[in-house]
């Protein structure tokens, strides 16, 4: 049964300038939408003891403490639960990460995005770098000990060096996570339609992610886009475990079931409890998500597990493959990983193990 919960809260005060995640500036409708979370959760929801309860968005922290905790308890919860919710620098208050303390909540996520705050402006972040500093130092005071800052590279303007200095001011705030993605600019943000310029090439892109590798190397990197202390409730998408996902615009995985909520913030408050999409996999497709998936991280995947749950032997099925890209590989002690500059294209290396 899933142990790990997924709760997509919408609302934001503006969408960022590249933001094309599901997000709406209607925060009027949040009490009817934590009606309907609620309706949905106790519909589906087994009473499970959680590995892991994550908040994401849109800006969750635009809730208040009191809601969170009515949410919270819904759960069966202990003291190894990791509780992770999103954040936005510019509404925080050493109150209201204090109330949030109490509540059980053990993990920050901080959308920082750059420390450049020209770039900050450019993208549409209404946040300083003083403020991402001050409310890392203000959580580390209260008491939180889980922190990530997540960043985006690959911004209008910004050059190596600048993201250099991302990383390494990062590092100096003793946080234990940073979550690293480059840029992209798909249909329905406002980047689409108003394209920045001097936007750094897919070249640069690669380089910048190199060098990002180059300085978290002792920090540690455990998944494609992440360094540091993992994140359970991440590992859990990628070791293609199950999960719950309630809210608009939500995405699960029960009992070899991939399900998703409707995007209508209307739609959603008025059926809660019924799923937009709901896709069975077959073996194959649940083997081909196990490898991708697997490949995500940087211990890459156990082949006698997958040899094991899948029936099948991995080399003698794969063999061209691993042979075509033998040079992107590592043999590990378990299985294969994918090295650096197999990272960079492991987009195309992926798409090859799906029939």
């Amino acid at each position: 049964m899933p142990q790990n919960v997924y709760i997509h809260i919408p609302f934001c005060k503006q969408k960022c300038k590249y933001c094309s995640f599901i997000s709406y500036p209607c925060i009027n409708k949040k009490a009817d939408y934590l009606i309907a979370l609620n309706k949905e959760i106790n519909y589906y929801y087994q009473n499970e003891i959680l590995n892991t309860l994550y908040f994401g968005g849109g800006t969750p922290s635009l809730l208040t403490t009191e809601e969170l905790k009515n949410i919270i308890k819904l759960f069966n919860i202990n003291n190894n639960t990791e509780i992770t919710i999103e954040l936005n620098p510019e509404t925080i208050t050493e109150k209201y990460l204090t109330d949030l303390y109490n509540t059980g909540i053990n993990r920050l996520s901080i959308g920082c995005q750059t420390f450049n705050n020209e770039i900050l402006k450019l993208i549409g972040r209404k946040h300083t770098a003083e403020d991402v500093k001050n409310t890392v130092k203000l959580a580390q005071k209260i008491g939180f000990n889980n922190i990530s800052l997540d960043f985006i590279y690959g911004l209008p303007n910004q050059t190596i060096e600048d993201f250099e200095k991302d990383l390494k001011k990062a590092l100096e705030l003793n946080i234990q996570h940073i979550s690293l993605y480059g840029l992209k600019i798909d249909e329905g943000c406002y980047f689409y339609e108003n394209m920045p310029k001097n936007l750094p090439d897919n070249d640069t892109q690669a380089d910048m992610y190199l060098k990002a590798i180059e300085i978290l190397k002792d920090f540690g990197h455990y998944e494609i886009s992440n360094f540091g202390k993992p994140s359970q409730h991440n590992l859990n998408y990628w070791n293609n475990n199950t999960y719950y996902g309630f809210g608009v615009a939500a995405h699960g995985y029960i009992n070899n079931i991939r399900y998703s909520n409707t995007e209508s913030i209307d739609e959603y408050i008025q059926t809660p409890t019924i799923h937009a999409e709901e896709n069975k996999l077959t073996k194959q497709e649940q083997l081909e998500e196990e490898i991708f998936l697997g490949f995500r991280k940087c211990s890459g995947i156990d082949i006698d597990k997958i040899n094991k749950k899948y029936n099948i032997n991995f080399e003698n099925k794969y063999k061209n493959i691993l042979e075509d890209y033998n040079k992107y590989f590592i043999k590990t002690n378990n299985g294969y990983a994918l090295n650096n500059d197999g990272i960079l294209i492991s987009n195309n290396i992926l798409s090859e193990f799906i029939e």
